[in-house]
């Protein structure tokens, strides 16, 4: 099979973190990237062989040499990459978070399905082993009902300065950049929730830097999620049910080893034996969609995307966070 030939659309650090990540893909090549800077692509293509350079982002989404698009701008950026991208019929995969509201994101899948092209965010976790073996536990009822979901992000970002954590112009804060994780987390195993409780903590440039929410849902069960940039939290996901409980290990967003403990006091180890960061999965599954002629993957709908981002903006409009471009 030829390879599936990616133009990436950045060079900040998670662009060279999947680009080096797919570089362990023998069917998946780092074709080509695009800058605002002649300067930067050139940075960012020596470190990838036969990577081409492009000082435009239009340039890149108009090669007709690539497969798709891996946009991996900022979070404000990320809609008008993407529809660019879109506009140039091209399949995107968008980093998360998808976009900054659910009408962006509504926007952007709209424009992918009248372009006829696949767009995917890129919320690599959701395609990582141990997450598909949590989806294979639940799918066996090995837990039971479940009853209860606990998972926290909490990194030591705020002293770092980056604005675009720490600033309102930027949609900076804890609950895009790293509250998205155990969000997304509690819908894949609860699904969209009844009601959101949310409460948040705010920076002097006005972001949050911290947030938490309760998610309630018609079965009775909740899930407890937070997120943190002021301090490093255990990052640790549980799922707790009627015959017994999964704990996921720091850090349940990367490959982790895991464990059910059964209330007979069984237990089963999951090791983490896992090579490597993790954001190539991602790229197997948006080139597997797109070869298939497909336009989203099972693994995150475009439904669940819209679902994530209705519930980041709930908790956004209870906690009063208010972005100036919006």
């Amino acid at each position: 099979m030829e390879k599936f030939r990616w133009g990436i659309l950045s060079t900040g650090g998670i662009a060279q973190a999947f680009a080096k990540d797919i570089e362990r893909l023998p069917d998946h090549s780092v074709a080509a990237v695009g800058s605002r800077s002649r300067e930067g692509a050139e940075f960012f293509a020596s470190q990838f062989a036969g990577c081409r350079t492009f000082a435009s982002y239009e340039d890149l989404v108009n090669d007709p040499n690539l497969d798709a698009i891996y946009v991996a701008t900022p979070q404000p950026f990320h809609l008008p990459h993407t529809l660019l991208a879109l506009h140039a019929g091209k399949p995107v995969l968008c980093e998360k978070p998808f976009a900054v509201n659910a009408a962006q994101a509504k926007l952007m899948i709209d424009t992918a399905h009248s372009s006829k092209v696949a767009i995917m965010e890129a919320m690599w976790t959701r395609f990582l082993p141990h997450i598909h073996k949590v989806r294979e536990i639940l799918a066996a009822g090995t837990l039971g009902d479940i009853h209860s979901v606990e998972a926290d992000h909490g990194q030591l970002l705020a002293l770092l300065n980056i604005p675009r954590l720490m600033l309102p112009e930027y949609a900076g804060g804890a609950l895009l950049d790293l509250g998205v994780y155990p969000i997304s987390f509690a819908h894949l195993v609860l699904g969209v929730p009844s009601k959101i409780t949310a409460s948040s903590s705010f920076t002097k440039e006005g972001v949050d830097g911290s947030t938490s929410a309760i998610f309630d849902y018609p079965s009775g069960a909740q899930a407890i999620l937070s997120s943190n940039m002021i301090v490093a939290t255990p990052c640790t996901a549980v799922i707790s049910g009627s015959l017994g409980r999964l704990e996921i290990d720091r850090t349940f967003y990367n490959p982790a080893s895991m464990r059910i403990t059964l209330n007979d006091g069984t237990v089963t180890e999951f090791s983490r034996n896992y090579e490597g960061h993790g954001l190539r999965e991602q790229a197997v599954e948006f080139a597997r969609i797109v070869r298939a002629g497909l336009f989203e993957s099972p693994y995150l709908t475009h439904a669940e995307t819209l679902d994530i981002m209705k519930s980041m903006d709930e908790i956004r409009r209870q906690v009063k966070l208010v972005f100036p471009f919006e």
